[in-house]
């Protein structure tokens, strides 16, 4: 599985492609963006981080912690369940960000309860990363907080109803604790698209009647697993491709495009159609699907879209979210996620268009929500971010079940679904039976419409 384009938009990469998974370095070209702040030598205002999920997402979430305003900032721990992903993730890191890495030997933790020693290593302003996989998700925050631990955690959150309902409770019980919670939904923290919402708000737009989101550019496929490959590890390893692991590719990538859609509109789906489909003789030997298109329903009858093309047939790319209004049309957002934000003199989205562009932002998405956070944590402003990423992460699970299914797909079902994809999951380790199984030829099951259930 080529992990850098799944990870990577069109040309463009990510602040999270840190590590090209495939095992080969390139922090060089994303450090080269980064304005590192000054070593605070002799202060003891230090802001501690523990990293549990050491690849390209996490590392590059380390990245933008060390380059935030409110620093200082240091990564004391390191977890992860695979050894040699935590090692380069700290060969990187050290080598980028010199001693404010320190990370030695006792504490790099590794195994499926490396978490916990992680998160033990840290005081009561530090702050967990939480940045695997959203199989964990739910099961790390719960321990954070009872540990009484600030978290980062990075998206999706939970492949399942049952697991986001589980998040929720320890997001409330972070709430009384007055810990700081920050969800990895970075365009929320971008100016632009705040800028847009506050437009939206006063009726620039008018009514809204329509918003388009794309999502279109080749992804690679998995290929078949090495002889010698631990099962259970590949599936971990090949998260995108496995339900269990992340959700697939569809929550884990779009949940950002349906996170703006519930922002826009200011409000939750109630019902959710979609179609999806594969190439045909497609080699690709993971779960999920290939294209996929899915229309939300509002509450006030109005309607929302995701159009996802992943395979590499078409010659058409688009990677943007667009809003009608009845009186004329905006973009909310633009390539891998760049604040690109601007207002059309009517319905037609064109560059001869437009009427009002929003700037180049000073912080990228990423940077800010980590401005955010650690501003939180400094001054002890309120955040708590988990509900609200929930409820965008079961409106994302509503269109993968309607596509998976083939079925008209309700919040109602959906939020109180008790389907899930692994029931024990806080039990697992390296002798777990892999969640799931390949045929003789090597391929997983993939869904079926009108077969395939998820809720």
């Amino acid at each position: 599985m080529n992990m850098k384009k799944t990870e990577a938009a069109s040309n463009k990469s990510s602040r999270r492609e840190f590590l090209n998974k495939s095992g080969v370095v390139v922090a060089g070209g994303v450090m080269a963006g980064l304005s590192l702040p000054p070593v605070y030598a002799g202060e003891d205002n230090t802001i501690r981080l523990a990293l549990i999920g050491c690849g390209g997402r996490g590392s590059g979430a380390v990245a933008n912690a060390m380059n935030s305003v409110h620093g200082p900032v240091k990564l004391v721990a390191m977890a992860d369940v695979a050894e040699n992903r935590l090692k380069m993730a700290h060969k990187v890191l050290g080598k980028a960000f010199g001693d404010r890495v320190d990370v030695p030997q006792e504490r790099q933790f590794i195994g499926f309860d490396a978490y916990k020693k992680a998160i033990d290593c840290l005081g009561p302003n530090d702050v967990a990363m939480l940045t695997n996989f959203a199989y964990f998700r739910p099961t790390q925050l719960e321990y954070a907080v009872k540990k009484g631990v600030n978290v980062f955690m990075e998206k999706s959150f939970a492949p399942d109803a049952p697991g986001l309902h589980r998040l929720m409770r320890a997001g409330e019980e972070a709430k009384k604790k007055n810990l700081k919670i920050a969800a990895g939904l970075q365009c929320r923290h971008s100016v632009n698209r705040q800028e847009l919402i506050k437009r939206v708000r006063n009726g620039e737009l008018g009514d809204l009647q329509l918003i388009r989101a794309y999502r279109m550019h080749p992804v690679g496929g998995m290929g078949p697993k090495p002889k010698e490959y631990n099962e259970l590890l590949w599936q971990i390893k090949n998260y995108l491709r496995f339900f269990w692991v992340s959700g697939g590719m569809f929550p884990e990538m779009n949940i950002h495009q349906i996170d703006e859609i519930c922002w826009l509109k200011d409000a939750l789906p109630v019902s959710a159609i979609g179609v999806a489909g594969r190439t045909a003789n497609s080699k690709n030997r993971g779960q999920g699907l290939e294209a996929m298109s899915v229309e939300w329903t509002f509450p006030d009858g109005t309607k929302a879209t995701d159009t996802i093309s992943w395979h590499g047939g078409h010659s058409y790319r688009q990677f943007a979210t667009f809003v009608h209004g009845t009186k004329c049309a905006a973009q909310f957002s633009g390539n891998g996620h760049d604040g690109e934000v601007q207002v059309y003199k009517d319905q037609r989205i064109g560059k001869e268009h437009v009427v009002w562009k929003a700037p180049k932002e000073k912080h990228s998405p990423w940077d800010a929500e980590w401005n955010v956070l650690l501003d939180s944590i400094r001054n002890n402003k309120s955040q708590n971010e988990v509900k609200r990423a929930a409820l965008s992460n079961f409106a994302n699970l509503m269109g993968r079940a309607a596509a998976h299914s083939g079925k008209e797909i309700t919040w109602d079902e959906m939020y109180n679904s008790k389907f899930q994809f692994v029931k024990n999951i806080d039990d697992m380790n390296y002798d777990t039976p892999p969640p799931v199984k390949a045929d003789a030829n090597g391929y997983y099951p993939v869904p079926v419409p009108g077969v395939w259930l998820e809720t």
